[in-house]
């Protein structure tokens, strides 16, 4: 029950900054939403810091892992708003704008793991 509240507060956490990114960074005149962007590559980052860390050293616990990994990331990056404004992309007719935003989150979000991951080596 522990671990399950642990992801749940870190999931909280996670999304509630990301809501404050999108508000200000989602709103402005541009058609990219860029903080739907950021969260989702900071999370990538951020997740591979945390399990980069985690199989360097023992230094944390499977608790902080559950709390930053899975409750945290999982909160803060978004999936399913990455396919509604593709979506909304697509729609619309803006097929540069859907490609350059799919191929960015999938390119960048990769190579932020493993950026991570190769920090904390």
């Amino acid at each position: 029950m522990k671990q399950a509240a642990l992801v749940f507060l870190g999931g909280g956490l996670g999304s509630v900054l990301r809501y404050v990114i999108g508000i200000y960074l989602n709103s402005t005149k541009d058609d990219i939403p860029y903080g739907t962007f950021l969260a989702n590559i900071l999370g990538s980052l951020l997740i591979g810091l945390v399990l980069g860390w985690s199989l360097r050293s023992e230094t944390l616990s499977q608790n902080t892992v559950l709390f930053l990994a899975t409750g945290f990331c999982g909160g803060f990056t978004t999936f399913s708003a990455f396919a509604y404004e593709n979506h909304v992309f697509l729609k619309s007719g803006d097929f540069m704008t859907f490609a350059l935003y799919t191929i960015g989150s999938f390119c960048i979000g990769f190579l932020a793991v493993f950026a991570g991951m190769w920090m904390v080596r």
